[in-house]
């Protein structure tokens, strides 16, 4: 079937028959996303709880130690373990198509959002526009997960700009009390409405067939695994078949929050510290300060070395294309790269990467303990910016942007078997 057939047929966002918790079950099966954890994390987390969503996202904590994280064994045990919570009725299909509203709280800081499918070919034409590369090691597994369990698991973030009918409909549905509402172990809240009221799913739909595009925040692996299904069932299913859709949460850009996201390196290239601070000095200024350099905006950058904070200052204007000038490139282009010699952020093992909300003080701990050499403190990445970059059809650098509050697992899933 031509693409062009397939993007005619699907809404950019349209209703499924969500797969979810009975209420009275889902705060024992709502779980972190699953690649935010190390598979030690997810055991100890899901001990004592075999209702966690845990044993479907991460389902090597009920294989013996040691299994390899990518074998057969550990698809069939997701697939099994869904299986089975779906038999003893904690997890419960809507009998229609619906969308959900999703309200994620952390602290005083909430955001409200649609469930719903996202057009793969929408995807595929970059309509759904990404932002970052993706590796085929993590597709794969995203894909076995996916054929495994015949559903999407997993939400991918995204982000709209607002539409006053989305506003309004919202506004509506949340006038009620939520289907459930839970307490993450991170103390953030994640509460669901369901939207089934059919002119209410119609006005939502024309919404966001209104727009001329939505942007990933997160899940590159998970979208790109969703096209690669659809390009493999297409041919034997119908054109509006569940696979031309995968599951996304979309909240309004103005409601998203990222955090910084910073670098550490273990070593100093061979300088000492007082050649590292010359060498820097012809692109940056370079100012000791008594307290934490947290950076108070754009092309302004934190450094902690030898115990010593310093605030840096790009000295040269930042170029116009939008990837070259986010401070993340600035760091690279103008000090990792030609003072520290690191080339490829993804392959060089000296460089990590701290998200934000782990503070400075994690940053200070890590050079203090010898363990790294020096760490950079970012400005946040804003969402205007991700956009731009999005929309010129380019990529961003690794680990440019640190989203919270994070998406639970487990509250609503998107099953492929729905007509």
């Amino acid at each position: 079937m031509p693409l062009s057939e397939v993007f005619m047929s699907v809404p950019l966002l349209r209703p499924f028959p969500g797969l979810r918790p009975a209420p009275r079950h889902a705060a024992q099966v709502a779980a972190p996303p699953y690649d935010v954890l190390s598979s030690d994390e997810a055991k100890v987390l899901a001990a004592g709880n075999p209702l966690s969503f845990l044993h479907i996202s991460k389902p090597e904590i009920d294989l013996p130690v040691g299994t390899d994280l990518y074998s057969p064994a550990v698809y069939a045990k997701a697939a099994e373990n869904l299986t089975s919570l779906i038999a003893q009725g904690v997890l419960v299909r809507d009998a229609k198509p619906c969308f959900y509203v999703y309200r994620l709280g952390m602290g005083e800081h909430v955001q409200t959002g649609i469930v719903g499918g996202g057009s793969v070919a929408a995807y595929d034409v970059n309509r759904i526009r990404k932002h970052e590369f993706t590796r085929p090691d993590k597709e794969d597994d995203r894909v076995r997960q996916i054929d495994s369990c015949d559903a999407q698991t997993g939400p991918v973030l995204l982000a709209h700009r607002n539409h006053p009918d989305l506003k309004a409909a919202i506004a509506a549905v949340t006038k009620a009390p939520p289907a459930y509402e839970v307490a993450a172990v991170d103390g953030n809240t994640h509460a669901i409405w369901v939207m089934d009221d059919a002119a209410m799913l119609n006005t939502v739909t024309k919404a966001f067939d209104a727009m001329p595009a939505i942007y990933i925040a997160d899940g590159h692996h998970r979208s790109a695994a969703a096209s690669r299904i659809a390009k493999a069932r297409r041919e034997s299913a119908g054109k509006d078949a569940a696979h031309e859709s995968f599951l996304v949460v979309t909240f309004p850009i103005e409601e998203m929050k990222i955090f910084d996201y910073n670098r550490v390196v273990k070593d100093l290239n061979g300088l000492s510290a007082a050649e590292f601070l010359t060498a820097i000095e012809g692109e940056f200024t370079v100012e000791p300060v008594a307290a934490q350099a947290r950076p108070a905006a754009p092309r302004s950058l934190g450094m902690y070395l030898k115990g010593q904070w310093y605030r840096l200052g790009v000295r040269n204007p930042p170029p116009a294309d939008p990837v070259a000038r986010l401070d993340v490139s600035l760091l690279s282009d103008r000090l990792l790269g030609p003072v520290l010699g690191i080339a490829d952020l993804r392959k060089d093992k000296r460089i990590d990467f701290v998200g934000g909300k782990r503070g400075l003080g994690e940053l200070e701990k890590r050079v203090d303990s010898g363990e790294m050499a020096v760490a950079f403190a970012l400005f946040a990445t804003s969402m205007e910016d991700l956009i731009a970059v999005a929309d010129a059809g380019q990529v961003m650098p690794p680990k440019s942007t640190w989203f919270e509050p994070k998406l639970a697992d487990g509250l609503v899933s998107y099953p492929l078997d729905w007509r």
